[in-house]
């Protein structure tokens, strides 16, 4: 074995810089350098002792060493990095939310040929066409359980209808352009929605398709509110919450006459009311998205929007709290009969349970939540959302879509 060298034996100095050792290394005769590489492999290969180096020093008594020798002074091991809070990617999962993006760019897509032109079938009817065409697509396994009504009503995307060849089940709420009326009439905030989550994870409206509601988003705690609560308490608690005065609170309310009684509490508790005519599942996001202008959503509206927004609030740390209302005497029995209770307060885990809950929205027409699609020649832009419970991410997506190109739908002009 050859025997042992170190630096010193070989004429450079023990105490010395990195640098300095570079340098003079270059000086050192060739079978000296062939002896020191042999020296070292054969120390890497001897067991250590505790607290020993390499050579049988110990590392406590002389400090850190270099190539054999000690340490120049100064010299000290470079500190790990504070660790900043950030993203854990240790345990990366599938995001199905970034593949439910191209169902709802398609339905926007080809719904928002139809903006302004007067013909809300046709432009429901165009962005379910296409979002059952790209649904298809996605290698997943579901179950409809919030669709486009009873497979009698509506030749695709009916409830119960099953989509896809996949190996997990999964729910599937979708509601391909909500706000046909905002579309047809061309005014702002339709969207085209899917929620998927684990299968029995959303709520079955039943027969009863409207329901009251309370959006709020994650800032203002989910106990503070209540649909059993007076109005004036509610919004003292949001008020309260959000760290201003009640008078600056703005509620969302749609623009209908049955909420006549809830306008006047609300203006009674000096609170600020935005109107909507139509488009509750982005108002209820809205609430929940920062800079959107909307503390609080309230009123009554659909059951189906209703556990649509719930999905998106879940993944926002928001929460919707809703009870149905039966609209009739009919609903109210057909509900009953069912097993349906009128009197309980639906919290967010009733209408989306577990974490297991994907989401994604593309803006039709331009809205507070997402701009409206762009056509321009040979092509057209998207805007959308996508969001995943179980991670908490919230994404927005722009997105330019080239006509002709594989993968890509041209929409019916």
């Amino acid at each position: 074995m050859a025997p042992q060298m170190s630096l010193a034996s070989m004429g450079v100095p023990a105490r010395t810089s990195a640098g300095s050792v570079l340098r003079q290394r270059s000086q050192i005769p060739a079978k000296h350098q062939r002896s020191g590489r042999r020296a070292v492999a054969a120390a890497a290969a001897q067991p250590r002792q505790p607290g020993r180096g390499a050579q049988g020093v110990s590392c406590d008594s002389v400090g850190p060493t270099w190539g054999g020798s000690v340490a120049p002074p100064g010299w000290a091991p470079v500190a790990d990095p504070i660790k900043e809070p950030g993203p854990d990617y240790s345990t990366v999962q599938r995001n199905l939310a970034l593949e439910l993006v191209r169902v709802t760019e398609a339905a926007a897509l080809s719904a928002g040929r139809w903006l302004g032109k007067g013909d809300k079938n046709a432009a429901d009817q165009a962005a379910v066409d296409m979002m059952r065409k790209v649904l298809n697509s996605v290698p997943m396994t579901g179950v409809v359980v919030i669709g486009e009504g009873a497979k009698d009503e509506a030749p695709m995307l009916y409830c119960g209808e099953r989509i896809g060849e996949g190996t997990t089940e999964m729910d599937i709420a979708v509601d391909p352009l909500d706000g046909t009326t905002l579309c047809a009439t061309g005014r702002s905030g339709a969207i085209a929605v899917i929620a998927v989550a684990k299968r029995g994870s959303l709520f079955d409206p039943g027969p009863v398709m409207y329901m009251e509601k309370i959006a709020v988003g994650p800032n203002v705690p989910a106990k503070s509110i209540s649909l059993d609560f007076p109005v004036e308490k509610n919004l003292q608690a949001v008020a309260k919450a959000l760290g201003k005065p009640i008078g600056d609170v703005t509620v969302l309310v749609l623009d209908r006459p049955r909420h006549a009684e809830l306008v006047k509490e609300i203006r009674e508790a000096g609170s600020r009311i935005r109107f909507i005519s139509d488009g509750d599942v982005a108002g209820a996001i809205e609430t929940a998205k920062a800079g959107a202008g909307v503390d609080i959503m309230m009123g009554i509206g659909g059951t189906p929007e209703g556990v649509i927004a719930a999905a998106a609030l879940k993944c926002m740390g928001g929460t919707l709290l809703g009870r149905l209302y039966p609209r009739n005497e009919e609903e109210r029995t057909q509900a009953l009969a069912k097993g349906y209770d009128l009197k309980k307060v639906l919290t967010i885990e009733d209408l989306a349970k577990g974490d297991d809950i994907f989401f994604a929205a593309t803006g039709i027409s331009d809205g507070d939540l997402l701009r409206g699609v762009r056509y321009y020649s040979g092509g057209a832009s998207s805007n959308s959302m996508v969001m995943r419970c179980q991670s908490g991410t919230v994404r927005f997506i722009e997105t330019f879509h080239k006509w002709g190109r594989p993968g890509v739908t041209k929409p019916n002009a």
